[in-house]
């Protein structure tokens, strides 16, 4: 089934118990998070904050030496007292546990995607070669071209109400400031589009969004994203403008496209057809020539000036750790539409398990069936979430000769994200091998009772030890006082 929009997913999740409604006052200055992570922690519902309330001064002009850690309108000492209440509500949550994540991607089980693209990818015939042509070729073999392809409307609900120039002021929506010794408030879920200013081939990805001030924005283009590769190109081509939109909500499965490793060539909003079995339809911003989808709950239209940074950060990541501050580009807000009353989607990360991983282990399944495509002696993987689901790869092989298994980890290291593997440890520096005595029932071991030895050396790195001159980010915590306010609330929130 296909949703009309994000209510109407959340409406489905409160008929099946799946969504439990806050109506406390809660403020989007870390009271959200604390209260997200716990219910998080135990397979809790989705949540729908109702009475959203935060500081009324948030932003300010980033301190240049320590990001804006020291600015007291974003990041006050104590808990903020001058508080007001927002006009939108939050739903957060909302895709946590596998059920919740399947019924995202309009299906009982996530896996029936992946059965779905098996059989695109094993259509018998003159099959093209490349993993793109292929899917191309599946979807007009099934006659799904027409029905997933996405569709452009005049006019969509994303577009009822519209906001430009001085009337643009986006401390009115409810951004998070998620964890203590976050540079400020973050968009945690944004769809951000963006053409290529050689092809004008659409990308959609999820790249968060620091916000500024009432019309700026830090763009967290990574190095490797396609976003940052794009931008980097209209730059060269001599452009002072890259037009960027942020989309909120519209059909969650916009969501999981915008994370989903696409081959080059391959519309996410195309793929997000394919899961929904129904055309996406997009309509066009009313300051930018990007099209988005008609159903968004709020779009936020802009450009980024490809020759501009701006320090980022710190934020709390997904790795449990924060990540650092430093320089990237900034968005410049032209206009803010939405629906009449919309709602704010949002998520947290941090010390998994978190609402991430589910997303994290769709992708997974979902798309064994392209990774065996290209590496066919693979049997099964796992991506555990509590490694944040890419940072550690289990994976089982049909071995056929010796030394398989180091030409499937070397082409494991080479496909997209997978690339990434890898956390806390340089085998170059932290790994040290030695030999010991062994289990006598090791039957690995070069000798009966004794072999190799092997260690991980996972600890903070100092400046200066083996070469390491950066520095080592802290651990995520949520502060004493907000842990204090939310167990004073938490008998009446329901929960």
């Amino acid at each position: 089934m296909a949703y009309r929009d994000f209510q109407h997913f959340l409406d489905v999740l409160r008929e099946k118990g799946e969504l439990k409604t806050i109506f406390e006052p809660v403020s989007q200055y870390l009271e959200i998070t604390e209260i997200t992570d716990r219910v998080v922690k135990v397979g809790g519902p989705a949540l729908l904050f109702d009475n959203v309330v935060g500081p009324v001064h948030r932003c300010g002009t980033p301190n240049p030496k320590s990001a804006v850690m020291n600015n007291p309108s974003i990041h006050p000492a104590s808990a903020p007292t001058d508080l007001h209440k927002f006009e939108y509500p939050v739903a957060i949550n909302t895709m946590a546990t596998r059920k919740r994540m399947s019924m995202a991607l309009s299906c009982d089980d996530f896996e029936e995607h992946a059965d779905r693209l098996r059989k695109l990818l094993s259509a018998p015939g003159n099959m093209p070669k490349s993993i793109t042509e292929k899917i191309k070729f599946g979807l007009e073999m099934l006659g799904e071209t027409k029905s997933v392809g996405p569709k452009e409307v005049s006019n969509g609900i994303c577009q009822e109400v519209v906001m430009l120039g001085d009337d643009v002021d986006l401390t009115k929506l409810p951004i998070l400031t998620c964890w203590p010794e976050d540079g400020g408030p973050y968009v945690t879920l944004p769809l951000v589009f963006t053409h290529d200013p050689a092809t004008g081939k659409r990308n959609v990805g999820m790249y968060r969004v620091q916000l500024y001030d009432k019309n700026t924005c830090g763009m967290h283009w990574q190095m490797h994203k396609t976003g940052m590769r794009q931008m980097e190109d209209a730059g060269a081509a001599g452009k002072k403008k890259f037009e960027v939109a942020i989309v909120l909500g519209g059909d969650p499965v916009y969501a999981f496209s915008a994370i989903s490793p696409l081959p080059p060539g391959i519309d996410e909003m195309l793929f997000a057809g394919f899961l929904r079995r129904e055309n996406v339809k997009t309509v066009k911003c009313k300051t930018i020539d990007v099209h988005v989808p008609a159903d968004a709950e709020i779009v936020i239209e802009g450009y980024v000036d490809p020759s501009e940074r701006r320090l980022e950060g710190p934020f709390g990541d997904h790795t449990g750790y924060y990540s650092l501050a430093e320089d990237f580009p900034v968005l410049h807000v032209t206009a803010v539409t939405m629906r009449q009353k919309p709602v704010w989607p949002a998520t947290i990360v941090g010390v998994p398990p978190m609402e991430d991983g589910w997303m994290g282990k769709a992708v997974e399944r979902i798309f064994m069936p392209m990774i065996q495509l290209t590496v066919p002696e693979i049997v099964d993987m796992n991506l555990p979430v509590d490694a944040t689901f890419h940072n550690v790869a289990f994976v089982s092989i049909k071995k056929k000769y010796p030394g398989h298994a180091y030409k499937v980890m070397n082409a494991i290291w080479g496909l997209g994200g997978l690339a990434f593997t890898g956390a806390n440890c340089d085998p170059g520096r932290d790994v040290l091998h030695s030999r010991g005595p062994i289990d006598q029932l090791d039957h690995a071991a070069q000798w009966e009772g004794f072999g190799g030895k092997i260690g991980f050396d996972c600890t903070h790195k100092w400046p200066g030890e083996n070469g390491f001159d950066r520095d080592f980010p802290k651990l995520i915590k949520m502060s004493d006082d907000v842990k204090a306010r939310v167990d004073a609330m938490w008998s009446r929130l329901g929960l």
